[in-house]
Parts: structure tokens; sequence; C-alpha cells
């Protein structure tokens, strides 16, 4: 994409309703804007960080055996009356009633909707173990939605329910959600510690929260060094066998937030910080079949009730939870995985001939062997691009001009070392290849 034909509408100054870093650099960056109260626009660079984090997520489900779906947006009071969620979940569920005076709702979960579908199709033990998930957008009407994405009221979510004919393989399922989060957060460059926590509006007994760490965190959170030396990328888990040990291994250590913190119940190498849910487990067995009706029939033919659970990350969250895990003081450091663009292609003198044919043929280049370049084509001056480039945060800069092209050279830099080296057009090009 050229830079001349792109939209994005950087700003130079920080709105004042912008309290955190994440929403200061993405209204910044020209990522998103505001529709309403807790309501965003998505521009076309925070979308394709999205979709970068949403391809991840799915990648993961899909390898742990999980089946996506799409379930609606507006759902069936009378589904939420079975459950008897209804009444209960509170002023953040937004009713509707529709023209024929049908009382509706715009979806904040789906656990009485897939309840409702599997309970439809589904009738024998042979059937299962279901994993299936969605991607789709939620809302909660927040009382005093804030932080921008971090706690909007219209939001994107990955959420994905298990169905399994007893409680030891319902069990088996949430450890195959433990395991598939640890991996995905640790492919979107982020530690994410996992802490058991409360169930809430959803129910049940077995719950875990992942915690992204990071210094703007949103509340305090402790845990066992050990951690820091854990590597999720490293677990070779075998989504068919026995997962305990492997979800033992991340449990046996402390990890809480401040609501779940025991001081007196505490070891003695213990870091305390900050940190951002970013995901959130659930095993409740029965507490929405039983409601529901929805039960399968057993190898001895007696009828008994669906174990169930449901399992969410926050997907447009992530977004505001990498930017506050990684950033500096000139703006956004994008990991390479999820980076809107791999590359900044930065022509430093759009007049000269030289620079703009040799960056040509660079842009070309790279978009011919699959490399993601925004190219700076711009006539703005060489330190307006320079800080676009370090706000908008591209892992790495590519910059090409007249001086450097007389000795045969163009510099490439590394956004989050602020490494600078010069090379020729050749080794950078084959560098960013690579």
């Amino acid at each position: 994409m050229r830079m001349s034909r792109y939209f994005l509408p950087i700003l130079k100054e920080t709105p004042s309703e912008a309290q955190i870093v994440s929403h200061r650099l993405m209204l910044r960056a020209g990522m998103i804007r505001q529709s309403s109260a807790g309501i965003y626009s998505w521009l076309p660079l925070g979308l394709r960080v999205l979709k970068k984090i949403e391809a991840i997520v799915r990648d993961e489900q899909d390898a742990a055996g999980a089946q996506e779906i799409l379930m609606p947006t507006i759902q069936s009071a009378e589904l939420w009356q079975e459950s008897g969620r209804y009444d209960d979940y509170g002023a953040e569920m937004l009713r509707i009633t529709d023209r024929h005076k049908r009382d509706m709702l715009y979806g904040p979960t789906n656990e009485e909707q897939i309840t409702d579908i599997f309970r439809k199709d589904i009738k024998s033990y042979r059937d299962l173990p279901k994993n299936l998930y969605q991607i789709q957008w939620k809302f909660r009407d927040e009382i005093r939605p804030r932080f921008g994405i971090m706690r909007g009221r219209e939001f994107l979510m990955k959420d994905n329910y298990s169905f399994d004919l007893t409680p030891e393989a319902g069990v088996l399922s949430y450890n195959t959600m433990f395991i598939a989060y640890l991996r995905t957060f640790a492919r979107l460059g982020l530690k994410a510690i996992p802490m058991r926590a409360d169930t809430g509006p959803i129910g049940g007994e077995l719950s875990h929260e992942f915690i992204v760490v990071a210094e703007t965190g949103e509340s305090e959170i402790f845990y066992e060094s050990a951690f820091d030396n854990f590597d999720p990328l490293a677990i070779e888990a075998d989504y068919g066998g026995d997962l305990q040990p492997i979800v033992d291994h991340w449990t046996s250590h402390y990890a809480a937030t401040d609501e779940m913190h025991d001081a007196s119940n505490c070891p003695d190498r213990l870091v305390t910080g900050r940190g951002i849910e970013v995901g959130h487990i659930f095993f409740f067995g029965d507490k929405y079949s039983k409601s529901m009706g929805a039960q399968v029939q057993n190898a001895d033919g007696e009828m008994v009730n669906a174990q169930m659970g449901s399992y969410g990350i926050g997907v447009s969250r992530l977004l505001g939870a990498i930017i506050e895990a990684s950033h500096d003081d000139n703006g956004i450091i994008w990991p390479e995985s999820v980076a809107p663009y791999k590359v900044g292609l930065i022509n430093m003198q759009v007049k000269d001939d030289d620079c703009t044919a040799t960056c040509d043929k660079i842009y070309k280049t790279l978009q011919s062997q699959g490399v993601d370049v925004l190219y700076e084509d711009t006539s703005e001056r060489a330190g307006g691009k320079f800080a676009k480039m370090d706000l908008i945060g591209l892992p790495w800069q590519l910059i090409v001009g007249p001086r450097g092209l007389k000795n045969g050279t163009v510099e490439l830099k590394n956004r989050a070392t602020s490494e600078r080296v010069e090379l020729s057009v050749e080794a950078a090009v084959s560098q960013l290849v690579g």
C-alpha cells in the first residue's frame, strides 16, 4: 500500500478523553475513531491488526479441534428465560422489542444460543465430543465505558463451547482450551499467565482467566517468578491424550489477581505487577443443559445432561493489550505476527529520480515475495515521515535516500531495538524476505 493513497488520519495531539496508552496511540495512529460512547469504527490500519489477531486465534482453535460457526448477534429472550439468566444478567444486557412485540436482546454471550443449537441436532453419545466456536461482535452496556477498546460497549470476541458426555471428558475439553489459549497469546507476542478466577454470571466451579503482564494494566497481579521461564510454544500437547500434567504444571505455581490474592499463602519468589485480562475459560457441567433440556443418550441407553464449558478471548481487547505491553515514548511496537505491515519503505526524496526508481523496484519485489509493505511515497518532510513510522510501529523501516544510494546502500531500522544498519539494496530485501 502506498502512503499517498492510504487512509491514515494521524493526530499530532493526544485527545483529552484518552486516559491510557493504548487509547492514546490508537487514536493518534489513525486506527480507530469513536462513533458513540464505547463504540468505535475501525479504520484500515486498525482493522489489519484486528484481522491478524483473529487469524492466529482461529488457527489455534482449529488446531485444538474446535469447529467454527457463526451465531446471530440478536437473540430471543425466550432462550435466556429458559436458562434463568434473563432477569439475572443485569443492565449490561441491551434488551429489545421487535415490531411483533417479541422480547429480543443483543447478545452479550452465547451459552443459551449454542445450547439450543446443540439440543436440536445432537442426541447420542456417538456424536460427542463437540467444540464449536465463533468470532463475533458482542454488546454489553457498560455503565461507564472507558479506556477506548479496552472497556467498550461493542467488542469482537472469540467464544466457544464444549459439549461432552461425562464430567471427566468435560475437563479434558477444558484442558484443551487451557493449552490452546497459552499458545495463542504466546504467538501474539504476549506473556499471559493463567489465574484461577471467579465464575461470575457464567457459572460453574472451574475457571481461569488469562492475564497479560503490562505496566499499565488495569489490575494488580501477583505471580511466582517461575512463570518468567515458561514457554507455551515449547508445549508438545497431544490434544487427544492426557493434558492434565501440563495444566497442573502451569497451575501449581501461585498466580492471582488482587481480587483473589491471599497474602497469607504467598511463596517467597513472588512478583507483583499489573495485568490485563484477555481470556477467560469456564467449565460449568450441566448448568445450561439441565435447565434447557440438552440431553444425549449414553451407551446404556440412559438420557443424561451434556457437560458444557465456555471459553472467551477478547479479540479486539487483545489489540489494546498488545499496545499496552509493547510501546515506547515514540509510539507502538508491533510484534511481527500481528503488525499491520512488516516494513515501512521510506522514500526520503520523492523528487529524486534514482530514489523513486529504487523504492518502486523494492516495493514491487517485496510485494511479489509476500511481504506486507507500506510505502511512504509522500512529499512530507523527513522528520514527519520518521515520526509517523515510529508512531504506527511497523517492525522494520527501510530508508532510501540520495546520499546512501550514491554509496550503493540503504538503511534498515529495527523498530523494537532502534538498531540501524547500512546494507546493499539486495541484502536489505533479502533480510526482509527471509
